[in-house]
């Protein structure tokens, strides 16, 4: 069949288009408003944020064409109806069919009011949708600005997705303005209770730019806590401290101004006075415009800061359809990158002109500075002589340590710096502590911000080469010990080797690298598997060092063990050098090693008790 024949033409593709008739989507109110309660908004509470956003959002727009009109906010409650009541631009009957009864449609897009668009909060028709989270019934009634001579205008709505509209008589509501009444739903009165409405207004609304009250409680606390004068710069941070203790529950180590012009920010930022988890992730109040926007934004600042808490008023960041986030855009990333900035100045002030507060500050929250001076070399020499680190000289600060040794030398893991700390202490080799969060790091990127530092990684060779040989030949006539001591050692993987070093009160020591456990985790697991697996694993057998007892020829007890005869008794002993070497590097310990401790123990007990019955 032809091609042309086989599909219609788009001349009749189109006339047949033309005569189907369009549909509209049909919205389930009780659908809806069950999604907005249980998926979209976190809490029953939002609905009052809502209310407070229309409110403010209308007295805004009639000021954007009379800037001498009110600005007042009333809501009253009985814990059965909440009243809220605005002195702002209101709604015609027209206004009321367009903007009520379609889902998502906005009063602020009316025309005229476009230019005014980045003053408003929310959307008045989803708004206003959300009280039925809370309200079985909702009333609005309203009186135009823009249309002096449109009559009041009253919608009455059910959560049942129906409503009416009407025309009230002028003296139903002779000024400007709307009033929204709600009737609680069965189980939500609690919600439309004067106390708890009014802490949830002042929770939302206390830095609104009008006038807001319950009932004659005033909700607004203006100017905001970081804006208000004081006498002097101590007595500011007091009062920031107890603004802090009431907003989040601590009292601060100290306060950082979070003030960002560009990005319309102002806010301040508190420093937990305890050490938390970088993986925690910190809960910052974000206000929109002077509403609460959420108590939880997570992405407000660089993850190296979690040492703060923040609170700002912003009217720059793009909220998220709940309003109860922030929408992640270039504009966030900007903000996150200044208020970043921000802290890292403060720091270095502290380090510049106030060190007792940063070492009060980095004795607590050191791990934070060092993930910021790994990514940052200018953060890193700022802190070089501030931030602490374990080394065998005690913990002292990269700059201290690299000024009385030649070579920085540092463990990547704690079970090395264990391993090696107290021999190399003792052989005037000075080790760094790797192992914690960012340290390894930070050790390794000291020469681009210290020229001439000299920085090596410390492993079994080195601290080996570092330790004295035993003559040539008192290790000959200790051969015969040393074959036992290795017959002993070599099912586990371990070599035994004869050095002689202080201190004198550590017998043996046990040496390994990664490349070595690796390869003794290999063995363990090809001696577990299945042929096949076996197979598998022994191909990849590598010819990586093996683990070593080097057990200390100046040390009373390991020449006492040296001058036995028995090759089975230097065994048991060897074995409980090695259980004993591992102990005190405090090494997590295998089956086979906990295996072998036993053994050892129950061996010298033997030997000790036939001992005691031949002397008998």
């Amino acid at each position: 069949m032809d091609s042309q024949t086989s599909q219609p033409s788009q001349a009749s593709q189109s006339s047949a288009s033309a005569s189907r008739p369009a549909h509209t989507f049909q919205v389930d109110l009780r659908g809806l408003v069950d999604l907005l309660s249980h998926h979209l908004y976190s809490s029953p509470k939002v609905y009052l944020r809502e209310l407070l956003q229309n409110a403010v959002d209308a007295i805004t727009a009639r000021r954007a064409e009379d800037p001498g009109a009110p600005a007042r906010v009333r809501l009253h409650a009985d814990g059965t109806t909440l009243r809220v009541e605005d002195t702002g631009v209101g709604l015609t009957e027209s206004d009321l069919h367009e903007l009520l009864a379609t889902i998502g449609r906005s009063s602020k897009r009316a025309e005229g009011l476009q230019e005014t668009r980045s003053g408003f909060l929310g959307q008045f028709g989803i708004g206003l949708l959300a009280c039925f989270v809370v309200a079985e019934r909702i009333r609005v009634v309203s009186r135009s600005a823009r249309t002096p001579g449109a009559p009041p205008v009253e919608w009455t709505a059910r959560d049942d997705g129906s409503y009416t509209v009407r025309t009230l008589p002028d003296d139903a509501r002779p000024e400007p303005g709307t009033t929204v009444h709600l009737t609680a739903r069965a189980g939500a009165g609690e919600w439309l209770a004067e106390e708890r409405v009014l802490a949830l207004a002042r929770d939302f609304g206390s830095l609104l730019p009008y006038d807001v009250r319950v009932g004659e409680e005033a909700v607004t606390a203006l100017p905001a806590p970081w804006d208000r004068p004081h006498p002097s710069p101590a007595a500011r941070r007091v009062a920031l401290a107890r603004h802090c203790h009431a907003l989040f529950g601590f009292t601060p180590l100290d306060s950082i101004d979070l003030d960002v012009p560009l990005a319309g920010v102002r806010g301040v930022a508190y420093v937990l006075p305890s050490a938390v988890s970088p993986a925690q992730r910190a809960g910052h109040r974000v206000h929109l415009k002077g509403m609460l926007l959420t108590e939880r934004a997570e992405q407000l600042l660089p993850d190296w800061a979690f040492f703060v808490r923040c609170v700002l008023d912003t009217d720059s960041l793009r909220p998220t359809a709940s309003r109860e986030a922030l929408y992640e855009d270039e504009t966030l990333a900007g903000v996150r990158e200044a208020l970043g900035e921000r802290i890292r100045s403060w720091l270095t002030s502290l380090a510049a002109g106030d060190p007792q507060r940063l070492a009060a500050f980095l004795s607590v929250h050191h791990l934070g500075v060092k993930s910021l001076a790994r990514h940052d070399p200018e953060m890193l020499r700022t802190m070089l002589p501030w931030l602490p680190f374990e080394t065998t000289d005690g913990r002292v600060s990269l700059e201290e340590f690299a000024q009385r040794h030649a070579v920085v030398h540092f463990t990547r893991t704690v079970e090395e710096y264990r391993q090696v700390a107290p021999i190399a202490a003792a052989q005037g080799v000075g080790v760094v502590n790797g192992g914690y969060t960012y340290d390894s790091e930070l050790v390794e990127a000291l020469p681009s911000v210290r020229p001439g530092t000299v920085v090596a990684e410390l492993d079994a060779d080195t601290v080996t080469a570092h330790l004295d040989d035993v003559d040539p030949a008192e290790e000959l006539a200790l051969s015969g010990f040393l074959a036992a001591a290795r017959a002993a050692l070599d099912p586990l993987g371990c070599d035994v080797s004869l050095r002689a070093f202080h201190p004198l009160s550590v017998p043996a020591l046990h040496l390994d690298d990664r490349a070595a456990r690796h390869e003794q985790a290999r063995a363990e697991a090809e001696a577990q598997a299945d042929d096949l697996w076996a197979g598998i694993l022994g191909s990849l057998r590598g010819g990586a060092p093996r683990a070593r007892l080097v057990l200390n020829h100046l040390n009373p007890l390991v020449r006492r063990i040296s001058s036995l005869a028995d090759p089975e008794l230097i065994g048991t002993a060897t074995e409980s050098l090695y259980g004993q070497a591992l102990l005190m590097a405090q090494r997590p310990l295998r089956p086979a090693d906990s295996a072998l401790l036993n053994r050892a123990f129950i061996g010298l007990l033997e030997w000790a008790t036939h001992g005691e019955d031949g002397r008998r």
